[in-house]
């Protein structure tokens, strides 16, 4: 007889873990492999759980790796006392880590229209659906420019900052795309840096126009995307909406899209 433990395990694939980085006390990432059957769209979300012996917990998890990767990469924050973190973050290679079958989202593609420029503001673990959208050809075709902002308290928390400067730049499928078009805009609230403050300020005063030498944003050309915590999620959707910008969905395209299965 099946028990609730195994209904759940029905629903994931089992993945062996084959990398971990730890950057800071708060954030590591960790790559598993892939399961053949396991598809999905760049920006889309899935469950990875952990099977202790008694339960399985589950937490919702974007993919940074690109849709066609051969395998799942992901970035995660420790909490010491989370009931899920507190253990995953002390995964190995080598050991088993179980991830959702059935991946979803609204940050895909298809939620926002073409347009000129896509602005995809993120903070903390907010980047990694970004991540894997800044992989896809597709992306490139349909923006003239994706500007990329990542806003965090520490610089050392601005974990794929090297990648996004240089090691993209090398890619072989999208990274002379991404030297044209990609451009990067991080940010920082807690320490001396050579850009600090919410992105928001830097939207008010200008300076993220201006520094990257672009026309301010226009709701009837430009397109954006935001992931990070509820306080910059609402900033952002008051200062899109004040600015004309209207919300789009997945299939139906509008001026800009937030996840909103983590809004409660």
């Amino acid at each position: 007889m099946s028990t609730a433990r195994d209904k759940i395990r029905e629903k994931l694939f089992a993945v062996e873990v084959t990398d971990v980085q730890h950057y800071t006390d708060r954030l590591f990432t960790l790559r598993t492999t892939r399961p053949g059957t396991f598809r999905f769209e760049a920006g889309e979300f899935t469950m990875i759980g952990l099977d202790t012996g008694q339960e399985i917990i589950q937490r919702a998890y974007s993919m940074t790796n690109a849709s066609y990767d051969e395998e799942l990469s992901f970035l995660s924050i420790k909490v010491q006392d989370g009931a899920f973190t507190s253990r995953l973050q002390y995964i190995e290679v080598g050991q088993e880590m179980l991830v959702g079958k059935k991946p979803t989202g609204t940050l895909t593609l298809d939620a926002v229209a073409p347009g000129r420029n896509l602005y995809l503001f993120s903070t903390g673990t907010g980047i990694a659906p970004f991540m894997s959208l800044i992989q896809e050809p597709e992306i490139y075709n349909r923006y003239e420019r994706i500007i990329l902002n990542h806003t965090c308290r520490l610089q050392a928390e601005l974990v794929f900052d090297h990648y996004l400067r240089e090691g993209i730049h090398e890619h072989p499928l999208i990274g002379e795309e991404a030297a044209q078009q990609l451009l990067y805009y991080p940010t920082v609230t807690r320490e001396d840096y050579y850009r600090t403050g919410r992105i928001t300020t830097h939207m008010d005063d200008g300076s993220l126009w201006g520094e990257l030498g672009l026309d301010a944003m226009d709701p009837e050309k430009d397109r954006a995307m935001v992931c990070g915590g509820p306080e910059m999620l609402d900033a952002l959707v008051n200062e899109l909406t004040s600015r004309g910008f209207d919300a789009g969905d997945r299939g139906e395209a509008g001026g800009y899209a937030i996840e909103k299965a983590f809004v409660g």
